[in-house]
């Protein structure tokens, strides 16, 4: 097995908890990148610290504000002057918020902007130079089946976010790929139980507003919407499937990795409106002789 160099970001908790585990266990010298290390994430660095001496794995913390750039720059930094080397980059921070649309004002529109995409931006402008120069690599995307499936009510700040972080990581994957770095989308579905995603979201500071729709017109209709995605989602869902096949994707061969796999027990549709999505994106390439762009080139 080829022992990579891997950071994730929001790995205090939820599926970048479980990866940052089921990655070490691999083989792997892996980063959980989470903010407050010190602060209120320090049971997190603590018990990442347990786990690495209980399975003699080489998981390590490091300090990582995907919103803040000096955090970012100094926590690629650091990895770099730790290893040398940094081989897998895993975006998968990221915040739910609930509510209806109207109630959540624009600065918290921009704040989830910030977390769930900006932060991606962040993070590769600290880390895609160390890939490029090595001329090999694989940028990891976590995303949600919320940006081609189904999607119910009261969840959109959350929904465009992805959406656009999504759209975000298709465009960097042709960009990427004649520096050799390698690109895969992974898209869980909408995972209930089993991580913190919907028991942290955040609420409209605009309560007045929310209030008209939840005791209007829409009274009734947020306990609706989650109690329908439980019921969709089978008994057996496990959240950790989703670090396994990260895991999956990261030990796969250079070049034979897939630009997209789905991990949606509810199968709410988003893996066969993606699949038209991505097969048109490939004749784009095709039609415009750029068909190279669509796999990562192999770099001596």
């Amino acid at each position: 097995m080829n022992r990579q160099v891997i950071v994730v970001t929001g790995a205090s908790s939820g599926f970048g908890a479980m990866a940052v585990r089921e990655l070490a266990k691999a083989g792997h010298t892996v980063y959980a990148g989470m903010r407050a290390t010190k602060g209120r994430n320090a049971p997190a660095v603590a018990a990442a610290a347990d786990f690495s001496r209980k399975h003699d794995v080489d998981l390590r913390s490091v300090e990582l504000d995907v919103v803040s750039d000096a955090s970012v720059d100094a926590s690629i930094g650091t990895i770099i002057a730790d290893t040398g080397r940094l081989d897998v980059v895993i975006h998968n921070a990221g915040h739910m918020s609930f509510g209806p649309a109207e109630a959540f004002t624009p600065e918290q529109f921009a704040e989830l902007y910030d977390i769930n995409v900006l932060s991606t931006q962040r993070v590769n402008r600290a880390a895609l130079p160390h890939l490029r120069k090595q001329g090999k690599g694989l940028v990891v995307w976590i995303s949600s089946s919320s940006t081609r499936g189904g999607t119910p009510p009261f969840l959109s700040p959350y929904f465009a976010a992805k959406a656009a972080m999504d759209s975000l990581a298709v465009s960097y994957s042709t960009e990427l790929s004649r520096w050799g770095v390698e690109t895969s989308i992974v898209v869980p579905g909408a995972f209930t139980k089993g991580t913190n995603h919907f028991a942290h979201a955040g609420s409209p500071c605009d309560t007045a507003i929310a209030a008209e729709y939840t005791e209007g017109p829409y009274k009734g209709v947020p306990e609706q919407a989650l109690k329908g995605l439980a019921a969709l989602e089978p008994t057996d869902a496990d959240p950790a499937s989703v670090a396994v096949e990260i895991v999956r994707i990261v030990n796969m061969p250079f070049g034979t990795r897939p630009f997209r796999i789905h991990i949606d027990p509810s199968q709410d549709g988003a893996e066969v409106v993606a699949a038209v999505a991505d097969r048109v994106r490939v004749e784009m390439y095709r039609n415009i002789g750029l068909e190279d762009l669509l796999k990562p080139a192999v770099n001596d």
